[in-house]
Protein backbone atom coordinates (compact mmCIF):
# COMPACT_ATOMS: atom_id res chain seq x y z
CA UNK A 1 0.00 0.00 0.00
CA UNK A 2 1.32 3.60 -1.15
CA UNK A 3 0.93 6.43 1.56
CA UNK A 4 0.85 9.68 1.22
CA UNK A 5 3.21 11.69 3.51
CA UNK A 6 5.09 15.00 4.02
CA UNK A 7 8.08 15.47 2.12
CA UNK A 8 11.66 17.33 3.50
CA UNK A 9 10.47 21.07 3.71
CA UNK A 10 7.31 20.31 5.12
CA UNK A 11 6.79 21.48 8.71
CA UNK A 12 4.40 20.01 11.10
CA UNK A 13 1.49 22.65 12.49
CA UNK A 14 2.57 25.53 14.25
CA UNK A 15 1.61 28.82 14.98
CA UNK A 16 -1.15 30.41 13.04
CA UNK A 17 0.95 32.94 11.84
CA UNK A 18 3.57 30.69 10.65
CA UNK A 19 1.85 28.22 9.04
CA UNK A 20 0.28 30.58 6.20
CA UNK A 21 3.86 30.44 4.97
CA UNK A 22 4.69 27.06 4.95
CA UNK A 23 4.89 24.89 2.23
CA UNK A 24 3.68 21.38 1.82
CA UNK A 25 4.50 18.88 -0.48
CA UNK A 26 3.59 14.91 -0.32
CA UNK A 27 5.76 12.12 -0.30
CA UNK A 28 4.70 8.28 -0.83
CA UNK A 29 5.66 5.70 1.83
CA UNK A 30 5.62 1.88 1.04
CA UNK A 31 3.78 0.06 4.43
CA UNK A 32 3.84 -3.83 4.05
CA UNK A 33 0.40 -3.88 5.55
CA UNK A 34 -1.67 -6.73 4.57
CA UNK A 35 -4.96 -6.05 5.78
CA UNK A 36 -4.46 -2.37 4.71
CA UNK A 37 -3.54 -3.54 1.26
CA UNK A 38 -6.55 -5.83 1.23
CA UNK A 39 -8.91 -3.12 2.11
CA UNK A 40 -7.32 -0.79 -0.66
CA UNK A 41 -7.56 -3.30 -3.58
CA UNK A 42 -11.61 -4.29 -2.28
CA UNK A 43 -12.15 -0.51 -2.52
CA UNK A 44 -10.45 -0.19 -5.30
CA UNK A 45 -12.55 -3.08 -7.09
CA UNK A 46 -15.71 -1.97 -5.72
CA UNK A 47 -15.08 1.95 -7.40
CA UNK A 48 -14.42 0.08 -10.52
CA UNK A 49 -17.32 -1.78 -10.19
CA UNK A 50 -19.15 0.98 -9.76
CA UNK A 51 -17.77 2.67 -13.27
CA UNK A 52 -18.59 -0.75 -15.46
CA UNK A 53 -21.90 -1.93 -13.97
CA UNK A 54 -23.57 0.62 -12.56
CA UNK A 55 -22.05 3.86 -14.12
CA UNK A 56 -21.60 2.77 -17.60
CA UNK A 57 -23.84 -0.84 -18.32
CA UNK A 58 -27.21 0.41 -15.99
CA UNK A 59 -27.84 3.98 -16.14
CA UNK A 60 -25.82 4.49 -19.23
CA UNK A 61 -23.67 7.51 -17.71
CA UNK A 62 -21.90 8.30 -20.85
CA UNK A 63 -25.14 9.56 -22.54
CA UNK A 64 -27.14 12.64 -22.29
CA UNK A 65 -30.66 12.19 -21.57
CA UNK A 66 -33.97 13.63 -22.85
CA UNK A 67 -36.72 12.47 -20.11
CA UNK A 68 -39.82 14.90 -21.29
CA UNK A 69 -40.98 14.24 -24.61
CA UNK A 70 -43.48 15.68 -26.50
CA UNK A 71 -46.48 13.15 -27.02
CA UNK A 72 -49.23 12.61 -29.13
CA UNK A 73 -52.15 9.86 -29.09
CA UNK A 74 -55.03 9.22 -30.89
CA UNK A 75 -57.51 6.59 -30.08
CA UNK A 76 -60.41 4.70 -32.22
CA UNK A 77 -62.60 1.74 -31.45
CA UNK A 78 -64.29 -0.33 -33.73
CA UNK A 79 -67.19 -2.75 -33.02
CA UNK A 80 -70.62 -3.52 -33.27
CA UNK A 81 -72.73 -5.34 -30.46
CA UNK A 82 -76.78 -6.04 -30.05
CA UNK A 83 -78.98 -5.24 -27.31
CA UNK A 84 -82.34 -6.56 -26.43
CA UNK A 85 -83.16 -3.57 -24.21
CA UNK A 86 -85.57 -1.03 -24.61
CA UNK A 87 -86.17 -2.53 -27.86
CA UNK A 88 -83.79 -4.42 -30.08
CA UNK A 89 -81.09 -2.50 -31.02
CA UNK A 90 -77.63 -2.45 -32.58
CA UNK A 91 -74.54 -0.45 -30.96
CA UNK A 92 -71.89 0.40 -32.60
CA UNK A 93 -68.65 2.80 -31.82
CA UNK A 94 -70.36 5.91 -32.03
CA UNK A 95 -73.18 5.05 -30.24
CA UNK A 96 -70.69 2.80 -27.27
CA UNK A 97 -68.04 5.26 -27.14
CA UNK A 98 -67.08 8.86 -25.36
CA UNK A 99 -66.14 10.62 -26.55
CA UNK A 100 -66.09 9.66 -30.31
CA UNK A 101 -62.24 10.36 -31.14
CA UNK A 102 -60.56 10.20 -28.04
CA UNK A 103 -56.96 10.88 -27.05
CA UNK A 104 -55.89 10.36 -23.06
CA UNK A 105 -59.51 8.97 -22.19
CA UNK A 106 -62.01 6.39 -23.56
CA UNK A 107 -65.11 5.33 -22.30
CA UNK A 108 -66.62 1.99 -23.90
CA UNK A 109 -70.19 1.38 -22.56
CA UNK A 110 -70.39 -2.76 -21.76
CA UNK A 111 -74.12 -2.35 -19.62
CA UNK A 112 -76.85 -0.11 -19.06
CA UNK A 113 -80.12 0.41 -17.47
CA UNK A 114 -82.81 2.41 -19.58
CA UNK A 115 -85.48 4.35 -18.47
CA UNK A 116 -87.86 6.09 -21.78
CA UNK A 117 -90.31 8.30 -22.32
CA UNK A 118 -90.00 10.73 -19.80
CA UNK A 119 -92.01 13.06 -18.90
CA UNK A 120 -91.95 16.38 -16.75
CA UNK A 121 -94.76 16.20 -14.54
CA UNK A 122 -95.93 14.52 -11.37
CA UNK A 123 -94.85 11.08 -10.15
CA UNK A 124 -94.40 8.50 -6.84
CA UNK A 125 -90.98 9.06 -5.71
CA UNK A 126 -89.10 5.45 -6.14
CA UNK A 127 -88.66 3.75 -2.95
CA UNK A 128 -85.26 3.19 -2.80
CA UNK A 129 -84.70 6.95 -2.04
CA UNK A 130 -84.92 7.00 1.92
CA UNK A 131 -86.52 10.67 1.94
CA UNK A 132 -89.18 9.40 -0.81
CA UNK A 133 -90.30 7.38 2.04
CA UNK A 134 -93.96 8.52 4.02
CA UNK A 135 -97.22 7.19 5.43
CA UNK A 136 -98.86 10.27 5.95
CA UNK A 137 -98.75 14.06 3.55
CA UNK A 138 -97.03 15.49 6.52
CA UNK A 139 -93.51 13.49 5.92
CA UNK A 140 -93.67 15.39 2.28
CA UNK A 141 -92.97 19.08 2.55
CA UNK A 142 -94.70 20.78 0.01
CA UNK A 143 -91.21 22.42 -2.57
CA UNK A 144 -88.58 20.29 -0.63
CA UNK A 145 -86.25 18.44 -2.89
CA UNK A 146 -86.27 15.19 -2.22
CA UNK A 147 -82.36 13.96 -0.80
CA UNK A 148 -80.53 12.07 -3.05
CA UNK A 149 -84.35 11.40 -5.19
CA UNK A 150 -85.58 12.50 -8.52
CA UNK A 151 -87.75 15.65 -8.09
CA UNK A 152 -89.56 18.32 -5.59
CA UNK A 153 -92.11 17.00 -2.69
CA UNK A 154 -95.99 18.07 -3.67
CA UNK A 155 -97.21 17.89 -0.18
CA UNK A 156 -99.26 14.13 -1.19
CA UNK A 157 -97.79 10.54 0.38
CA UNK A 158 -99.45 8.14 -2.49
CA UNK A 159 -99.13 4.93 -3.09
CA UNK A 160 -96.31 3.45 -5.12
CA UNK A 161 -97.11 -0.16 -4.51
CA UNK A 162 -98.86 -2.47 -2.49
CA UNK A 163 -96.04 -2.38 0.03
CA UNK A 164 -94.72 1.14 -0.05
CA UNK A 165 -95.59 4.35 0.46
CA UNK A 166 -93.58 7.24 -0.95
CA UNK A 167 -93.59 11.12 -1.55
CA UNK A 168 -95.25 12.40 -4.72
CA UNK A 169 -92.77 14.65 -6.88
CA UNK A 170 -92.33 16.45 -9.44
CA UNK A 171 -89.74 16.15 -12.08
CA UNK A 172 -89.29 13.88 -14.87
CA UNK A 173 -91.82 10.47 -15.31
CA UNK A 174 -91.53 7.77 -14.70
CA UNK A 175 -88.43 8.21 -12.25
CA UNK A 176 -85.58 6.26 -13.47
CA UNK A 177 -85.59 2.96 -13.36
CA UNK A 178 -83.30 1.45 -10.77
CA UNK A 179 -83.11 -2.58 -12.19
CA UNK A 180 -80.15 -3.40 -13.18
CA UNK A 181 -79.57 -6.57 -15.77
CA UNK A 182 -77.85 -9.71 -13.97
CA UNK A 183 -75.67 -10.04 -17.47
CA UNK A 184 -73.98 -7.07 -19.36
CA UNK A 185 -76.76 -6.23 -22.15
CA UNK A 186 -73.57 -5.67 -24.15
CA UNK A 187 -71.17 -8.03 -23.55
CA UNK A 188 -70.05 -8.60 -27.58
CA UNK A 189 -68.11 -5.59 -26.79
CA UNK A 190 -65.46 -7.77 -25.39
CA UNK A 191 -64.64 -8.40 -29.38
CA UNK A 192 -63.98 -4.96 -30.18
CA UNK A 193 -60.88 -3.29 -31.20
CA UNK A 194 -59.15 -0.21 -29.50
CA UNK A 195 -56.44 2.01 -32.38
CA UNK A 196 -54.07 3.11 -30.13
CA UNK A 197 -51.50 5.73 -32.19
CA UNK A 198 -49.00 7.27 -30.29
CA UNK A 199 -46.12 9.51 -31.68
CA UNK A 200 -43.26 10.67 -29.36
CA UNK A 201 -40.76 13.95 -30.00
CA UNK A 202 -37.86 14.06 -27.76
CA UNK A 203 -36.66 17.72 -28.92
CA UNK A 204 -33.31 17.11 -27.43
CA UNK A 205 -32.46 14.97 -30.24
CA UNK A 206 -35.26 15.78 -32.92
CA UNK A 207 -35.73 12.43 -32.56
CA UNK A 208 -39.72 11.02 -33.28
CA UNK A 209 -40.96 7.63 -33.12
CA UNK A 210 -44.40 6.36 -33.87
CA UNK A 211 -45.62 2.85 -32.62
CA UNK A 212 -47.73 2.41 -35.96
CA UNK A 213 -45.42 -0.14 -38.50
CA UNK A 214 -44.46 1.57 -41.52
CA UNK A 215 -45.95 -0.15 -44.24
CA UNK A 216 -47.50 0.16 -47.71
CA UNK A 217 -50.39 -2.18 -47.08
CA UNK A 218 -53.78 -0.43 -46.29
CA UNK A 219 -55.42 -3.10 -45.30
CA UNK A 220 -52.74 -4.24 -42.62
CA UNK A 221 -54.06 -2.24 -39.39
CA UNK A 222 -57.77 -3.63 -40.36
CA UNK A 223 -56.84 -7.05 -40.09
CA UNK A 224 -53.95 -7.50 -37.17
CA UNK A 225 -53.97 -7.62 -33.47
CA UNK A 226 -51.72 -6.80 -31.11
CA UNK A 227 -49.80 -9.91 -29.60
CA UNK A 228 -46.38 -8.68 -27.64
CA UNK A 229 -44.50 -11.77 -29.05
CA UNK A 230 -45.68 -12.07 -32.59
CA UNK A 231 -47.17 -9.00 -33.63
CA UNK A 232 -45.51 -6.31 -31.31
CA UNK A 233 -45.80 -3.49 -33.82
CA UNK A 234 -50.09 -3.55 -34.39
CA UNK A 235 -51.68 -0.71 -32.60
CA UNK A 236 -55.03 -2.43 -32.70
CA UNK A 237 -55.76 -3.82 -29.18
CA UNK A 238 -58.69 -6.51 -28.30
CA UNK A 239 -60.60 -5.22 -25.51
CA UNK A 240 -61.05 -8.69 -24.01
CA UNK A 241 -57.37 -9.18 -24.03
CA UNK A 242 -56.62 -5.58 -22.54
CA UNK A 243 -59.13 -6.66 -19.55
CA UNK A 244 -57.17 -10.00 -18.93
CA UNK A 245 -54.12 -8.28 -19.20
CA UNK A 246 -55.15 -6.22 -16.39
CA UNK A 247 -55.69 -9.27 -14.47
CA UNK A 248 -59.70 -8.67 -14.90
CA UNK A 249 -62.65 -11.16 -16.12
CA UNK A 250 -64.61 -9.42 -19.08
CA UNK A 251 -67.74 -10.54 -17.59
CA UNK A 252 -66.98 -8.91 -14.60
CA UNK A 253 -65.73 -5.87 -14.96
CA UNK A 254 -68.39 -5.20 -18.25
CA UNK A 255 -71.04 -5.52 -15.37
CA UNK A 256 -70.83 -2.92 -12.95
CA UNK A 257 -67.97 -1.18 -15.17
CA UNK A 258 -64.01 -0.07 -14.13
CA UNK A 259 -61.01 1.59 -14.85
CA UNK A 260 -58.39 0.57 -16.52
CA UNK A 261 -54.46 2.28 -17.26
CA UNK A 262 -52.87 1.70 -20.60
CA UNK A 263 -49.24 2.78 -20.25
CA UNK A 264 -46.98 3.36 -22.86
CA UNK A 265 -43.45 3.63 -22.30
CA UNK A 266 -40.65 4.40 -24.61
CA UNK A 267 -36.88 3.85 -23.48
CA UNK A 268 -34.41 4.82 -26.50
CA UNK A 269 -31.13 4.26 -27.26
CA UNK A 270 -30.53 6.53 -30.13
CA UNK A 271 -26.75 4.86 -30.46
CA UNK A 272 -28.35 2.09 -31.48
CA UNK A 273 -30.61 1.76 -34.53
CA UNK A 274 -34.10 3.67 -34.66
CA UNK A 275 -35.80 0.33 -35.81
CA UNK A 276 -34.75 -0.68 -32.15
CA UNK A 277 -37.04 2.26 -30.01
CA UNK A 278 -40.35 0.50 -29.65
CA UNK A 279 -42.66 0.81 -27.04
CA UNK A 280 -44.05 -1.29 -23.91
CA UNK A 281 -47.11 -1.72 -23.49
CA UNK A 282 -48.68 -2.08 -19.60
CA UNK A 283 -52.31 -2.59 -18.23
CA UNK A 284 -53.89 -2.10 -14.37
CA UNK A 285 -56.75 -2.15 -13.07
CA UNK A 286 -57.41 1.56 -11.75
CA UNK A 287 -61.05 0.84 -10.25
CA UNK A 288 -63.87 -1.07 -9.81
CA UNK A 289 -67.31 0.21 -10.55
CA UNK A 290 -67.25 3.33 -13.27
CA UNK A 291 -71.28 4.58 -14.15
CA UNK A 292 -72.56 7.88 -15.41
CA UNK A 293 -75.73 8.83 -16.66
CA UNK A 294 -77.17 10.65 -20.68
CA UNK A 295 -80.17 11.69 -22.10
CA UNK A 296 -81.72 12.43 -25.30
CA UNK A 297 -84.55 14.55 -25.91
CA UNK A 298 -87.03 14.66 -28.88
CA UNK A 299 -90.92 16.41 -28.80
CA UNK A 300 -93.80 14.49 -29.13
CA UNK A 301 -96.86 14.70 -31.42
CA UNK A 302 -98.53 16.97 -28.68
CA UNK A 303 -95.45 19.02 -28.27
CA UNK A 304 -94.64 17.49 -25.12
CA UNK A 305 -91.10 17.26 -24.40
CA UNK A 306 -89.75 13.47 -23.81
CA UNK A 307 -86.16 12.01 -22.69
CA UNK A 308 -84.53 8.39 -22.82
CA UNK A 309 -82.22 8.19 -19.69
CA UNK A 310 -79.58 6.00 -19.67
CA UNK A 311 -77.60 4.68 -16.96
CA UNK A 312 -74.42 3.41 -18.62
CA UNK A 313 -72.16 1.46 -16.95
CA UNK A 314 -68.70 0.27 -18.81
CA UNK A 315 -64.63 0.63 -18.94
CA UNK A 316 -62.43 3.58 -18.54
CA UNK A 317 -59.31 3.86 -20.40
CA UNK A 318 -57.00 6.17 -19.26
CA UNK A 319 -53.83 6.26 -21.83
CA UNK A 320 -50.69 8.01 -20.62
CA UNK A 321 -47.06 8.00 -22.38
CA UNK A 322 -43.79 7.99 -20.53
CA UNK A 323 -40.57 7.96 -22.07
CA UNK A 324 -36.95 8.78 -22.24
CA UNK A 325 -34.00 8.88 -24.78
CA UNK A 326 -30.56 8.72 -24.30
CA UNK A 327 -27.51 9.69 -26.67
CA UNK A 328 -23.83 9.79 -26.49
CA UNK A 329 -22.46 12.83 -25.48
CA UNK A 330 -18.90 14.13 -24.06
CA UNK A 331 -19.81 16.21 -20.72
CA UNK A 332 -21.84 13.59 -19.02
CA UNK A 333 -19.06 10.93 -20.01
CA UNK A 334 -16.39 12.93 -18.29
CA UNK A 335 -18.51 13.97 -15.30
CA UNK A 336 -19.07 10.27 -15.05
CA UNK A 337 -15.17 9.07 -15.51
CA UNK A 338 -14.53 12.17 -12.98
CA UNK A 339 -16.67 10.67 -9.87
CA UNK A 340 -15.40 7.24 -10.31
CA UNK A 341 -11.59 8.78 -10.24
CA UNK A 342 -12.85 10.66 -7.24
CA UNK A 343 -14.13 7.47 -6.02
CA UNK A 344 -10.09 6.14 -6.11
CA UNK A 345 -9.11 8.52 -4.51
CA UNK A 346 -11.66 8.23 -1.54
CA UNK A 347 -10.33 4.26 -1.02
CA UNK A 348 -6.79 5.79 0.02
CA UNK A 349 -7.51 8.15 1.82
CA UNK A 350 -10.11 6.16 4.28
CA UNK A 351 -6.78 3.15 4.16
CA UNK A 352 -4.85 6.62 5.40
CA UNK A 353 -7.50 6.93 8.31
CA UNK A 354 -7.13 3.39 8.90
CA UNK A 355 -3.29 3.18 9.32
CA UNK A 356 -3.23 6.38 11.50
CA UNK A 357 -6.12 5.81 13.71
CA UNK A 358 -6.93 2.46 13.74
CA UNK A 359 -4.12 0.05 13.28
CA UNK A 360 -1.91 -1.15 16.54
CA UNK A 361 0.96 0.53 14.90
CA UNK A 362 -0.53 3.90 14.18
CA UNK A 363 1.92 5.83 16.27
CA UNK A 364 4.94 4.59 13.94
CA UNK A 365 3.13 5.37 10.94
CA UNK A 366 2.41 8.90 12.21
CA UNK A 367 6.13 9.12 12.61
CA UNK A 368 6.68 8.45 9.03
CA UNK A 369 3.85 10.49 7.46
CA UNK A 370 4.45 13.63 8.50
CA UNK A 371 7.82 15.16 8.74
CA UNK A 372 9.28 18.76 9.55
CA UNK A 373 12.14 20.57 7.89
CA UNK A 374 13.74 23.71 8.58
CA UNK A 375 16.03 25.74 7.14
Amino acid sequence: LTVPAFSPGATMPGPPCGSLLDYKTAKFSLTRNRRVGLLHRLLQLNALGYLLGWVLLLRKGYQERDTAPRVAVVTKVKGAAVAEAAGRRLWDAADLTWPPQGENVLFLVTHFIATIQQAQGTCPESPSVLDGMCTEDADCPMGNPVVHGNGIKTGKCLMFNATHSTCEIYGWCPVENSTLPRKPLLAEAENFTLFIKNTVHFTKFNFSKCNTLQTSDPSYFKSCTYDPIFNPSCPVFRVRDIVEAAGENFGDLALLGGSIRVLIEWNCDLDHPATQCQPQYSFSLQDMRYNFRTASYYWGSQQQLYRNLLKLYGIRFDLSVHGQAGKFSIVPTAVSFGTSIAFFGAATMVCDLVLLYLDAKADLYWKEKFEEVRR
